[in-house]
C-alpha cells in the first residue's frame, strides 16, 4: 500500500470521497463516482475491491453502501436497538463528518457512547494517526481494523445494548488520560438545564472525560436540543462547541450561541 497522503495519491483521495460521500447519502453509484473522478467504471470498481477489504463499505449491484458491523449482527431483530441506530440518521452522518474534520493528526481524543458518536467513528479519515479513549464497546470494535487509530477501552460494567462500560473502574481509567478533544452524546442540551443523560451512570462516567479534555464537543442533532433528560452531566456552559444538523432553529440555537459557545450546522 502506498505511504503517500491523499493528497498526493489520487487513490487515496478517490477513497477518502467515496467514503465521506457514503457517509453524506447512503449509497453510491459507480456510474456518478466514474463521472466525478473523471475515470473509467473499472477504477472505480478496483476502489470499491479495495475498500471493501478494508472494512468501510459493503459493494452493491453497480455501487455501494456503508458497512454496519458484525457487531451488530446480535441485535438484528432488536428493534428498538436499530430504531435508535436509525433515527436521523442523515443528520447523524453529517455531524459526524463534522466533527471528524476537526480532529488533527496525532492528537487524543474521547469519545462516549451513542449514535452520534458511534458516525464520528466511522468519520474518522484515512491516515488519521490518533488516539481513541472510550469506554465504549462498539466504538472499539468499529475500529479494530484501523492501523491508524491506536485505541483505548476503559474497563467497567456492560450496559446493556448501547456497549458501554461504566462503575468506578471505568472513571479510574479514564481518569489517566489528558485528550485534546472529547466529543460527547447526550439524551438532552438545554441552555438552562446543562447536558443530560438518561442513565446517572453514563453521565458520571461522562463528567470525569470532560474534566480530562482541553476541547469539549457536543455532538447532538436537533431533537436533542431544549429536551432534558433524567441525569445531569454538566452545565451547558462548561462545553465549547455544539455540532448540530440545520433541522435546528435560530430560536433554538440562540441561547447557546448568546452563551458564547460556537455552533457548527450542517
Amino acid at each position: 500500500m502506498s505511504n503517500l497522503t491523499p493528497s498526493e495519491n489520487p487513490a487515496a483521495t478517490r477513497a477518502q470521497t467515496i467514503v465521506e460521500k457514503l457517509l453524506h447519502t447512503g449509497t453510491v453509484t459507480v456510474d456518478e463516482l466514474a463521472e466525478q473522478f473523471d475515470v473509467s467504471v473499472a477504477t472505480v470498481r478496483r476502489d470499491l475491491v479495495e475498500l471493501e477489504q478494508r472494512g468501510r463499505l459493503r459493494r452493491t449491484h453497480g455501487g455501494a453502501v456503508p458497512i454496519e458491523p458484525l457487531l451488530y449482527e446480535p441485535f438484528r431483530y432488536n428493534s428498538s436497538f436499530h430504531e435508535q441506530m436509525d433515527r436521523n440518521l442523515a443528520e447523524k452522518r453529517r455531524i459526524g463528518l463534522a466533527a471528524a474534520a476537526l480532529i488533527e493528526p496525532g492528537e487524543t481524543i474521547s469519545l462516549t457512547a451513542g449514535t452520534t458518536t458511534t458516525q464520528v467513528t466511522r468519520s474518522l479519515r484515512p491516515g488519521a494517526n490518533v488516539t481513541v479513549v472510550t469506554n465504549t464497546v462498539n466504538v472499539a470494535m468499529e475500529l479494530s481494523q484501523r492501523d491508524d487509530v491506536r485505541v483505548f477501552v476503559a474497563g467497567g460494567f456492560l450496559t446493556g445494548g448501547w456497549f458501554s462500560l461504566v462503575g468506578a473502574a471505568t472513571a479510574q481509567a479514564l481518569s489517566q488520560f489528558f485528550v485534546d478533544k472529547v466529543f460527547i452524546g447526550v439524551n438532552g442540551i438545554d441552555a438552562q438545564k446543562g447536558l443530560t443523560s438518561l442513565h446517572p451512570e453514563e453521565a458520571a462516567v461522562i463528567q470525569v472525560m470532560l474534566r480530562q479534555a482541553r476541547r469539549r464537543i457536543v455532538v447532538a442533532d436537533h431533537t436533542k436540543l431544549g429536551t432534558v433528560a433524567t441525569a445531569l452531566i454538566c452545565p451547558t456552559a462548561e462545553v465549547h462547541q455544539l455540532i448540530t444538523d440545520s433541522g435546528a432553529t435560530v430560536a433554538q440555537l440562540a441561547p447557546f450561541r448568546a452563551m458564547g459557545i460556537e455552533v457548527l450546522v450542517v
